[in-house]
């Protein structure tokens, strides 16, 4: 009998819920549900085995817990970050749609927030790349995902990488004009501090430290949840980066709000033009790390192409 016939057979055996069944099912201490203000109405839930860690660092809550369904799981403020079973559709896709956009290969890159190793482990894969900074305002994340997620903190130990423990937008506001290729924000939703993540003063100093030609790629939030958002956002790129390009892509994973998150991409003009929706080189390899899972070449392309609704929304901001 193959897989997928004893998979079928195991479902066909239970019998069909109710409504009504549905109804608290999911109250209670050994489910965690995550409530924001980003999400009214809605909250994704994963059955809690055990608690694994849990403290309040200088800037956030934090916990780590074991879940009955999708691994170990990092909750920031309340927020799930990552899970061990889909981390890698959101870290491949939003350091690979970038660096491989590149029509050169990258060398320099800073990696604004991502202090769980998961962009930075997706940056060493790139030969090329001769050295990586990192800006991480909260030393704890880094601490905790060694501990906890040691197949996402690989990069820390990464000849190339400097970890530095400060303010993201402080240290960009004073990175020397055109040191970077590419820029990398995986930042939180902007819900209090991080708020100023998406500001413009923010995007302005991202282009400034840039090269000409060279790419940032910022966490996107949700088409089904934050298209006004969205848009706001693509217009001020639109203007902070005129004569360079401004594209829209996003990803699947399960276990963000709605199934489903974005990455805004912008180009500074000068150099060769960036055409985000077509990688310049294959995917990259790595003898130190596990293949990917999620990127690659037609997966990159695809990214780019928004349903309907979303597209109407941002027709006029992207280019």
């Amino acid at each position: 009998m193959s897989g997928t016939q004893t998979e079928a057979l195991k479902f066909s055996e239970a019998e069909p819920a109710t409504a009504r069944a549905g109804l608290g099912a999911c109250s209670g201490e050994s489910w965690f549900s995550e409530v924001s203000v980003m999400w009214p109405g809605q909250a994704m839930s994963l059955k809690v085995e055990k608690i694994l860690y849990e403290e309040r660092s200088k800037f956030q809550d934090v916990m780590v817990f074991e879940s009955a369904s999708y691994g170990k799981v990092l909750v920031l403020d309340g927020v799930i970050q990552l899970t061990e079973r889909d981390e890698f559709a959101y870290q491949e896709m939003i350091t690979h749609i970038a660096l491989s956009a590149l029509p050169t290969p990258p060398k320099r890159v800073l990696i604004v927030g991502g202090g769980d190793g998961g962009v930075l482990r997706e940056v060493t894969r790139h030969a090329s790349v001769e050295k990586i900074d990192m800006a991480e305002i909260d030393g704890a994340v880094p601490e905790v995902s060694k501990r906890f997620f040691p197949s996402m903190a690989v990069g820390f130990d990464d000849p190339r990488a400097t970890v530095n423990i400060c303010d993201g937008l402080k240290f960009v506001r004073e990175t020397p004009p055109g040191t970077y290729d590419a820029i990398i924000v995986d930042s939180s939703d902007p819900v209090g501090p991080a708020s100023v993540l998406f500001e413009e003063p923010f995007f302005a100093s991202l282009a400034k430290a840039l090269r000409p030609g060279g790419v940032v790629c910022t966490q996107g939030e949700c088409q089904w949840l934050h298209l006004n958002l969205i848009k706001e956002v693509a217009d001020m790129c639109a203007r902070i980066f005129e004569g360079g390009s401004v594209q829209y892509a996003y990803t699947t994973i399960p276990t963000y709000p709605s199934g489903q998150i974005g990455f805004m991409l912008c180009s500074t003009a000068g150099g060769d033009k960036v055409k985000f929706e077509a990688p310049q080189r294959p995917p990259p390899a790595s003898d130190k790390l596990p293949p990917l899972r999620y990127y690659n070449s037609a997966v990159h392309s695809a990214a780019f192409v928004l349903p309907e609704f979303a597209r109407k929304e941002l027709e006029t901001c992207l280019f």
